[in-house]
């Protein structure tokens, strides 16, 4: 058994330093682990999160294996979650769509469903619209549109490795810990990171690490229904990794359900028989519920203030929702989707 399961699952769970994570990457990569090792891993780390030293040591280990990151994208925000929670319309897709439009620039790291029953990348898809492939082809959107979406090559290869090992099993079954620590996995070199937090036992170990990450600012995103977004009907805190006191953002526009009433309903994803697209296109245009269109709003608010191209939260607010009211965020869908890059891919993938 390698050292860092015998650490990892061990009374004592002692700390995984770098240099035994660095030879359990090894073994993985040569194909040198025994049979179950990795599921053993992913269970142990996907039951009980580790300590701050071992998780940063892992981080490291993963960041020190693959190349440099010369690209720098100054004054632009990533939005992303640790998934996990209730189940929502993709908000933090729209969010980005929407605080682009109000001039954020923003890059939407994300992936295939996980916990949800459409993640950021398979709407995408349905949107004809693709993540990209290198740093500066996420330059080049970033330059046209305001926004780009980045593929998987942001992600450690080691993460693509970790989930062929453990064939037949499926990542979703034992990998909820690569899905909580995605958004510290992914090497998006921005300059201010919104992070939802849907399970509220993992903040003090994120924000450990949090304040361990020096070149950008992190805001963790957490609220009392345990969605990984900051959501627009209750009480929301985001904490900071530079030291600064917690901000408290009150419900815009508290709302007190009946017994029994679902307090997201307004956020649940598109029922049976209702089409993703649309559902998507209709809250980018303002016609979605009054709950969406406040909590999209409060989210693309936060990018804006984030990034610091808006200094106020009053300010920012307003600013996504004339982008909303506009047509603007819609707008810069269509113009995505009509990309003729964008175009030809879509039309290859109805053949």
């Amino acid at each position: 058994m390698h050292e860092v399961l015998r650490a990892l699952i061990g009374r004592d769970r002692a700390v995984v330093d770098q240099e035994m994570w660095g030879s359990f990457w090894d073994q993985l990569r040569d194909g040198a682990l025994r049979s179950g090792e990795t599921v053993a891993l992913l269970s142990s780390l996907s039951t009980r999160m580790p300590d701050r030293d071992t998780l940063v040591a892992m981080l490291r280990s993963l960041d020190e294996r693959r190349p440099a990151v010369a690209a720098r994208l100054d004054r632009t925000a990533n939005i992303v979650g640790t998934g996990g929670g209730p189940a929502t319309f993709n908000i933090s897709t729209a969010a980005a769509f929407v605080a682009a439009a109000l001039g954020v620039r923003v890059v939407k790291t994300g992936s295939r469903a996980y916990t949800s029953t459409c993640g950021s990348h398979d709407l995408l898809d349905r949107l004809g619209i693709r993540t990209t492939t290198s740093y500066e082809q996420t330059d080049d959107l970033l330059e046209r549109f305001g926004i780009a979406f980045p593929g998987n090559f942001v992600y450690p290869r080691e993460v693509a490795l970790l989930a062929r090992s453990i064939v037949p099993m499926d990542l979703r079954m034992i990998g909820g810990f690569i899905n909580s620590v995605g958004p510290f996995l992914a090497a998006v070199p921005v300059s201010a990171q919104l992070v939802g937090v849907s399970d509220h036992s993992l903040l003090p170990v994120l924000g450990q690490v949090a304040a361990t990450v020096a070149d950008r600012r992190i805001w963790l995103c957490t609220n009392e229904l345990g969605v990984d977004e900051l959501v627009g009907s209750v009480d929301n805190v985001v904490l900071s990794n530079d030291g600064t006191d917690a901000i408290r953002l009150r419900a815009e526009a508290p709302e007190a359900p009946a017994n029994g009433t679902d307090p997201i309903t307004g956020l649940r994803p598109t029922g049976e028989g209702e089409d993703v697209v649309d559902h998507f296109l209709a809250v980018l245009s303002g016609d979605g519920t009054a709950l969406a269109t406040r909590t999209v709003r409060l989210n693309a608010a936060a990018l804006a203030v984030a990034s610091g191209l808006i200094d106020g939260w009053p300010e920012a607010i307003r600013a996504a929702d004339d982008a909303l009211r506009s047509g603007a965020a819609r707008d810069l869908v269509d113009r995505l989707r009509a990309h003729p890059a964008r175009r030809a891919i879509a039309t290859a993938r109805a053949r």
